[in-house]
């Protein structure tokens, strides 16, 4: 089968449908925000709650994912959800009605949902065949979010900038149809590698699953990552234009964060591996914290945009690139370390749900204090605070006995 001979091929194969999912559904709007917010006239609250709209869909996703995956097969409930996120992201495209866009950002959030848990499955199973590879194989496909980021960086500007030389009267239309292109064509390429790795195991009958009281310290330090780091990934680029950084320097900024996510699958798989409780996300939520808030203190403290303050932002965003999807894999690791593979939906489940709930509330805040008199550098304040309170949770998680 493909993914027995090419297991590196088929993690990749997985990791476009996590491009899809994240990468393009959600992370793309952050190129999107400062436009759309200067055409429809939007607040910072609003702006932040298009993101919550999506993260709204993301938790409604995940719990309705195991029902999903009783209907059909985790393979192609993966390709249909892939499938459905192209489509909402191109329908974003057909409207300007704010209410409108915040459905369709809720549709979208679903859909990305049913592939991360998806995904979180197959590239589970996919680890638990090649056992002494499955830390960089998580790596691979959690590394996809960052080729979508890379992709978004290009897809974005040029399709807004060519909407505004057609005079196209509302030029971001023009990167949603091709954002939702984009999706359709990499679904097409996915499908015949990931269709050949083994189905899990079916849950036992009366089995009642891994209780979540066992592991709710690093519940508690997903929700805060949740929290946290959707600020800065939603309000960032909109910081940096306040700041005064040029769009072409801003452009390659967001591509270097993308190209950092690409290249952590290797950088953490053997920490991945090595540990089995929350030490993994505490170490990952301490260090986003920090790289959150370099740019907010440089903006609180008006830094003179100098070579070296340029730097700064740019350490910044490598290191958030290098680090923020790899927390995402740690769950998925001290899952597939602490619960046997009849439970491994309802462990990937319970972590995507708390994630999106966290994801709900952190744009929110995060845009409501942006909009008081801090600004955006008090948003992202409160998002580096929040991961660093998530990194000090995570380290209360101990390891489970396994069943």
């Amino acid at each position: 089968m493909f993914s027995n001979k090419h297991p590196f091929l088929t993690a990749f194969s997985l990791a476009l449908g996590s491009a899809i999912a994240l990468g393009l559904a959600r992370f793309s709007y952050g190129l999107l925000l400062p436009v759309m917010k200067e055409d429809l006239d939007w607040s910072y609250l609003v702006a932040g709650a298009m993101n919550t709209a999506n993260a709204l869909g993301y938790f409604i996703g995940a719990l309705s994912s195991p029902m999903c995956m009783r209907k059909m097969s985790v393979h192609r409930f993966f390709i249909s959800a892939s499938i459905i996120t192209g489509i909402f992201l191109y329908l974003s495209g057909c409207t300007d009605n704010t209410s409108l866009l915040f459905v369709l950002r809720v549709i979208a959030g679903i859909a990305s949902a049913w592939i991360f848990v998806a995904g979180g499955v197959l590239v589970s199973q996919l680890g638990s065949i090649h056992a002494n590879r499955s830390g960089l194989l998580l790596g691979i496909y959690y590394g996809g979010p960052g080729l979508g980021i890379f992709i978004s960086t290009l897809a974005v500007p040029f399709f807004n900038e060519w909407g505004m030389s057609a005079n196209w009267q509302h030029s971001w239309q023009l990167a949603w149809y091709a954002l939702g292109a984009l999706c359709i064509a990499l679904t097409v390429v996915l499908i015949r590698p990931i269709t050949s790795i083994p189905a899990i195991p079916p849950k036992p009958i009366g089995h009642s699953g891994t209780p979540l009281r066992t592991y709710v310290p690093i519940l508690a330090g997903y929700f805060m990552f949740g929290v946290g780091y959707i600020g800065y990934m939603t309000f960032v680029i909109a910081l940096l234009k306040q700041l005064g950084l040029p769009s072409v320097t801003i452009n390659i900024f967001y591509a270097v964060l993308g190209l950092s996510v690409m290249a952590s699958s290797r950088l953490w798989a053997q920490m991945l591996d090595h540990y089995k409780g929350g030490q993994s996300l505490a170490i990952l939520n301490t260090l986003l914290g920090f790289a959150s808030l370099i740019p907010a203190l440089m903006a609180i403290y008006d830094v003179t945009l100098n070579t070296l303050a340029i730097v700064g932002i740019f350490i910044s965003g490598i290191m958030f690139g290098c680090v923020f999807l790899s927390a995402v894999a740690s769950t998925t690791a001290f899952v597939k370390h602490n619960m046997p593979p009849t439970d491994w939906v309802g462990g990937i489940t319970a972590f995507t749900s708390i994630f999106a709930a966290g994801q709900i509330v952190g744009p929110t805040i995060a845009g409501w204090i942006s909009d008081g008199q801090g600004g955006l550098a008090s948003g992202l304040l409160f998002s580096g605070l929040a991961l660093l309170l998530g990194g000090l949770l995570a380290t209360k998680q101990k390891p489970l006995l396994k069943k």
